[in-house]
């Protein structure tokens, strides 16, 4: 008799553990929140090019620019051999905001990326996300695609860096930090991104 109830038992916690495997399996299939203007960006953790983890939510109370990259795009590249990117970081940095680019391209490598940034002279991280993940939570579309996040942690800008207007353009991301900066909410929340499609993997 009691070993009819130990096999009992016995098969109760293995069919108990599978329950709870595929659980845990089911939520990791589960698809992160999408970012929505207005709400909680979603946080994430990514490694930089030389291995150094970054989280959106380790920047708390800072304001965060994210930049999606891909050096083997001519648009995004572009806009790192005429400086935009640099130049607009280098203003405001020296007012505390927080610049992070970030490289959804699947087959991209930290190899690659390291050489594309040192060649353009980054001096913000560029982060690897190889699966996607993270540009998907994003709807990130093209490269650059740019992102603004308050200090509150809530996304209040989607869209271009700029309108593409070669004289008297206008910088949309820089706009959209003076606005935060002068404690304004964004007069313009969301642009169409323009640049090549993110090259996601399948």
């Amino acid at each position: 008799m009691k070993r009819w109830w130990l096999g009992v038992a016995l098969a109760t916690t293995a069919i108990a553990s599978l329950v709870f495997a595929q659980a845990r399996t089911d939520a990791a299939k589960e698809p992160a929140k999408k970012a929505e203007l207005g709400q909680q960006a979603p946080d994430f953790s990514l490694k930089d090019v030389y291995g150094k983890t970054f989280t959106l939510s380790e920047f708390k109370d800072k304001i965060v620019v994210l930049e999606w990259v891909n050096h083997e795009c001519p648009i995004s590249r572009g806009k790192h051999t005429d400086q935009t990117m640099q130049n607009t970081y280098a203003k405001y940095a020296e007012r505390g905001v927080i610049w992070l680019g970030i490289d959804s391209t699947h087959s991209n490598t930290a190899d690659t990326v390291r050489v594309a940034a040192a060649k353009h002279h980054l001096t913000f991280p560029v982060l690897l996300d190889p699966d996607g993940k993270v540009g998907r939570t994003y709807s990130a579309r093209t490269t650059p695609h740019m992102y603004v996040v308050d200090r509150k942690g809530k996304l209040v800008y989607s869209g271009a860096i700029d309108d593409r207007k070669e004289q008297e353009g206008v910088n949309h991301v820089a706009a959209a930090l003076e606005d935060l900066l002068a404690d304004k909410p964004v007069a313009t929340s969301r642009t169409d991104p323009y640049g090549c499609g993110v090259k996601y993997a399948k």
